[in-house]
């Protein structure tokens, strides 16, 4: 029988005030989340392929792919915060005014007829 040992990273949440630091580390979770997955579907395939017993084999499986279940879950909270963050920083950019010469607004319009 073989044995499988995975760990799986907490997800931590908690406010940052750096932005930029934030969203590498949430890629950088995403990254590590996504080779786990990789991993522990290749696990599964080696375990079908593997010997032993079948009930072991169907214990292992289904181990592996409650792990799979909880990464994904993970990922996919990781990636709503993602997108959030991606958001916010498109709404802080369209609330930024334009400074300069040629700023259009309502009190900068000129009426030209031809």
């Amino acid at each position: 029988m073989t044995t499988i040992t995975t760990t799986t990273a907490s997800l931590q949440t908690g406010g940052s005030n750096s932005s930029s630091s934030a969203s590498n580390d949430i890629a950088s979770q995403i990254s590590r989340i996504s080779q786990q997955i990789t991993k522990l579907t290749q696990q599964l395939k080696e375990i079908a392929n593997g010997s032993g017993s079948t009930e072991d084999k169907k214990k292992q499986q289904e181990l592996i792919q409650t792990q799979i279940e909880q990464l994904e879950a993970q990922l996919a909270q990781l990636q709503r915060k993602q997108a959030e963050e991606a958001e916010q920083k498109r709404e802080q950019k369209a609330l930024v005014k334009p400074e300069g010469v040629n700023n259009p607004s309502d009190d900068h319009q000129v009426d030209i007829y031809i």
